[in-house]
């Protein structure tokens, strides 16, 4: 599967490089996220950002919670062009008003109308979440919970590879090369099932390598209204276990292999909007390698349940009840529902916990005041597997993007 799918992706992309003729008009199906927008900005120096506040009630009939109120994250883009060919994109990250972050952070070089060189920290390019996660483009207060674990948001690595834009044929890709989740570091476990994959992400941070990952990510606008993605990801995952092994060493080679897991994810998904009306739809599906092995080793670690595979999907649907009217602002109330599993199937040496499967209902309202203004409120039902009940919350807030 993977070998097919990696092929499918070069062919076409080597078809379309023949042929293509670039132009100048771009569709409305066609989506820029913060990094890409403050790309086409004109001026050498360039300054953006997104960000919002939020606040988060528990509701049940016979406790009560307090309600938390969060900045949750404000970014700052900035960019530099040094010439007409080279820019720098670098993207700053002020979470709980607290915690800094370097989100991206990459020197892209343009090498013809077709070809994007780039280099340094950048997005895995999987799904819409992870690369399209501005509070403007997606409904609710939060982020859809299916990005948490299996491709889990903010997801971003170091990584060289090259980007582009295929007009005459409707095509946007990327194809990078970058560093992996961590399995294994400093004698604990960091990916299982209870949070996937999350706890694997290195941003950057000291980050270490022992081999490295492929990502890819193809969208098609040829259809009016439509834009499809087909993303993915193979690899393995990191482990300093290989740090400073003697190369003959077979006994800790194996010990090390036992630290990681392979990955191979596969996501597809859609979007198609209307005369006001909007679908959203994403799927992921996450299988993983010797999960057996990284089981009985990281048993007494802080592991040891790591399941086979992962699946998730959403959809979402919305309408704007302002189209008709002589207004700039929109109105738009939305429903999603997500499900999603990171012990889709587990090998025969754990038990399955029903509690890692969810469904999630998510209801609101976001009004647009501009494009780049929204204020959103919504209602969130979530149940796992093992339960009978939903928990409840109320959401509120406000997002910008400019």
């Amino acid at each position: 599967m993977k070998k097919v799918l990696l092929l499918t992706m070069v062919m076409v992309l080597i078809s379309i490089f023949a042929k293509a003729q670039m132009t100048d008009s771009i569709p409305d199906n066609f989506y820029f996220n913060s990094a890409e927008k403050l790309l086409r900005t004109k001026g050498n120096l360039k300054i953006g950002g997104y960000g919002g506040a939020h606040y988060n009630q528990s509701l049940s009939g016979d406790i009560r919670n307090n309600g938390r109120l969060d900045i949750h994250r404000f970014i700052m883009m900035i960019g530099y062009q040094f010439n007409s060919r080279t820019q720098l994109v670098t993207e700053l990250e002020f979470e709980h008003v607290k915690e800094i972050y370097v989100e991206q952070m990459f020197l892209q070089y343009k090498l013809n109308n077709f070809i994007d060189l780039r280099g340094g920290l950048l997005l895995a390019p999987m799904g819409v979440v992870n690369l399209y996660h501005e509070p403007t483009v997606y409904n609710g207060v939060e982020r859809p919970l299916l990005s948490h674990d299996i491709a889990p948001s903010t997801w971003r690595e170091i990584g060289f590879g090259a980007s582009g834009l295929i007009l005459p044929a409707f095509l946007k890709y990327q194809v990078y090369v970058m560093n992996g989740f961590k399995s294994y570091d400093n004698g604990v476990a960091q990916i299982g099932g209870a949070s996937g994959l999350r706890g694997g992400r290195q941003k950057a941070a000291e980050s270490f390598i022992s081999s490295p990952n492929f990502t890819g990510r193809v969208e098609y606008f040829g259809i009016r209204g439509l834009n499809l993605g087909l993303s993915g990801y193979f690899g393995e995952t990191q482990s300093t276990l290989y740090d400073g092994m003697e190369k003959d060493d077979e006994l800790a080679e194996a010990k090390a292999d036992s630290s990681v897991a392979g990955i191979s994810m596969i996501g597809v998904d859609a979007r198609y909007s209307f005369e006001g009306f909007k679908f959203t739809g994403q799927l992921y599906y996450n299988g993983l390698d010797n999960v057996e092995e990284y089981n009985a080793f990281t048993s007494d670690k802080g592991g040891g349940d790591l399941g086979n595979s992962m699946f998730g999907y959403y959809v979402d649907f919305s309408y704007d009840v302002l189209k008709s009217a002589q207004t700039q602002k929109e109105l738009i109330p939305f429903i999603r529902y997500s499900n999603f599993d990171t012990h889709y199937s587990v090998s025969k040496n754990i038990a399955r916990n029903n509690a890692y499967q969810k469904d999630v209902i998510t209801t609101g309202l976001s009004l647009f005041l501009d494009s780049g203004a929204v204020v959103k409120a919504d209602m969130q039902f979530i149940k796992d597997g093992a339960s009978d009940n939903f928990t409840t919350s109320f959401n509120a807030g406000f997002g910008v993007m400019f």
